[in-house]
C-alpha cells in the first residue's frame, strides 16, 4: 500500500489552503510522486485517505533524556519530571510523548502545545483526510545502517537523524554542523547545500521522505474523524452477527444435554433392566429400582402386584413410556404422574377400556391416574393345562 506523507506549515498558520509539500511513497518506501498542494486539494483528489504528517521544523520539539531501566509506568512519570525543566511554561497545557529506551539508556522526548495539535485535528477533518501519525520533522530522514547522523537543512533548520527513534533539530545550524563536523564522524546530507567537507558524504533529495517512521508520536492527541453512517451500520452488523452466532451455540448446547439426557435414560433403563430381570417393563428406571431394593429390604413376599400393573400400564398406555414423572406403589394401588404435556387422557377411553378387560381398574386423580387390580391375575396357557 502506497504512503502520502506531508511536510506541514508551522500549525499555528495551517489552514485548507496552506501550501504545502508532499509525497508518495510505494510499498518499498521508495519515492514515487512529490510536489506541492494543500489540504483541500489533496482531501478532494484523495478523500479518505491515511496520511503521515511531519511538523515544521519550528513546531519539532525535541530531546534526549538519560534514563535508569525503569518499569514503563515510571519512565513516563520521569518523563513527566524531565520535561518541566526543558519546556517554558506549564506541562498542563502541553502534549509529552517520548519513544523506548535505548541500550544507552536514552529516551527521546517530544512535546507541543495542545492547542495546536487540537486545531491540526480539526483542519485535517475538514479536508476529508485520515491522521496515520504525526512526527517532528527530522524523523522524515531515512536512517543509516552504522547509526551515522543523517541530516538535512529545512526552513533554516539543520535536521539530524541519528536511530530509528534518535532525532534532533537545530535552529542555529552553523554552530550544531560544527559541532557535528568536529566529532570526526562520517555524516550523510541530504539534498543540496552541503558543505565541501571530506567527512561529508551526499545523499539523493529524494531520501529526505524515505524515513522509517517510529512507532510514537504525537497523532495520540488528535481526534479522530467522527464515525459515519456506514460505520454504524458496520458496528449493528457485528452485534447482530454477535448475537446470531450466541443463538447458534445456545441450540447446539440445549441439543447436546437432550442427547446426553436421552444416553442416560437409555443407560439406566439399561442397567435397571440387568439388575431387575422379572420387570416386564422400565417406565421409571430410577423409581422402580428403588422400589425394587425397598422390597428386597422390607423381605415383602413377590411384589404383591405390582409387576402386572407395570405390565398392563405399559401395554394399554404406551404414550406414558418415557413421559412418566413419578411412579408409586402402596397399598396394592400403582400411581401414575405424568409430566406436563404429556399426551393421551380422559378423553381417549381406548386405553381405559383394554385395563378393564385385563383385570384392572383405572382412576384419574389430580396428578395422573391410579391403577389397581380388580380381580386374580389371568392364568396363562401352560398355567391351566
Amino acid at each position: 500500500m502506497s504512503t502520502l506523507r506531508l511536510a506541514l506549515p508551522p500549525l499555528e498558520t495551517l489552514s485548507l489552503d496552506s501550501p504545502l509539500e508532499f509525497a508518495w511513497l510505494d510499498r518499498q518506501g521508495r519515492l514515487t510522486d512529490q510536489g506541492r498542494s494543500s489540504l483541500a486539494r489533496l482531501g478532494q483528489a484523495h478523500k479518505g485517505a491515511a496520511v503521515e504528517c511531519y511538523l515544521h521544523p519550528r513546531d519539532s520539539l525535541l530531546a534526549s533524556i538519560e534514563l535508569p531501566n525503569l518499569p514503563p509506568a515510571r519512565i513516563q512519570a520521569a518523563v513527566g519530571c524531565a520535561a518541566q525543566a526543558l519546556i517554558l511554561g506549564g506541562c498542563e497545557s502541553m502534549h509529552i510523548v517520548h519513544g523506548a529506551r535505548d541500550a544507552e539508556g536514552q529516551v527521546q522526548v517530544a512535546w507541543l502545545q495542545r492547542a495546536l495539535v487540537e486545531r491540526f485535528g480539526s483542519v485535517l477533518r475538514q479536508s476529508g483526510l485520515k491522521l496515520r501519525g504525526l512526527y517532528p520533522a527530522a524523523y522524515r530522514l531515512p536512517v543509516d545502517a552504522s547509526q551515522a547522523p543523517v541530516v538535512a537543512l529545512c526552513d533554516e533548520h539543520l535536521l539530524m537523524r541519528r536511530s530509528q527513534d534518535q532525532a534532533q533539530v537545530h535552529p542555529v545550524v552553523d554552530v550544531a554542523l560544527t559541532e557535528l563536523l568536529n566529532s570526526g564522524g562520517v555524516v550523510h546530507w541530504v539534498g543540496a547545500a552541503a558543505p565541501d567537507n571530506a567527512l561529508v558524504q551526499s545523499l539523493p533529495e529524494d531520501q529526505g521522505w524515505s524515513g522509517t517512521a517510529p512507532n510514537w508520536g504525537l497523532h495520540g492527541a488528535v481526534q479522530p474523524m467522527s464515525g459515519n453512517a456506514g460505520g454504524w451500520g458496520r458496528a449493528v452488523a457485528c452485534m447482530m452477527l454477535a448475537v446470531a452466532i450466541w443463538a447458534v451455540g445456545l441450540n447446539l448446547y440445549a441439543a447436546r444435554q437432550v442427547e446426553q439426557g436421552q444416553q442416560l435414560k437409555a443407560w439406566m433403563t439399561q442397567r435397571v433392566k440387568q439388575a431387575f430381570p422379572a420387570l416386564p417393563l422400565i417406565l421409571n428406571p430410577l423409581q422402580q429400582a428403588r422400589q425394587q431394593l425397598a422390597l428386597r429390604t422390607n423381605g415383602a413376599p413377590g411384589d404383591s402386584g405390582f409387576t402386572r400393573l407395570v405390565q398392563q400400564a405399559g401395554l394399554a398406555m404406551p404414550f406414558m413410556v418415557g413421559n412418566l414423572q413419578a411412579l408409586a406403589f402402596e397399598h396394592g394401588e400403582l400411581h401414575l404422574s405424568p409430566l406436563p404435556g404429556t399426551p393421551g387422557g380422559g378423553r381417549d377411553k381406548a386405553w381405559q377400556l383394554s385395563l378393564s378387560q385385563a383385570g384392572v381398574a383405572v382412576t384419574a386423580v389430580a396428578d395422573g391416574w391410579v391403577l389397581k387390580t380388580t380381580g386374580p391375575q389371568p392364568l396363562a396357557e401352560n398355567d391351566s393345562e
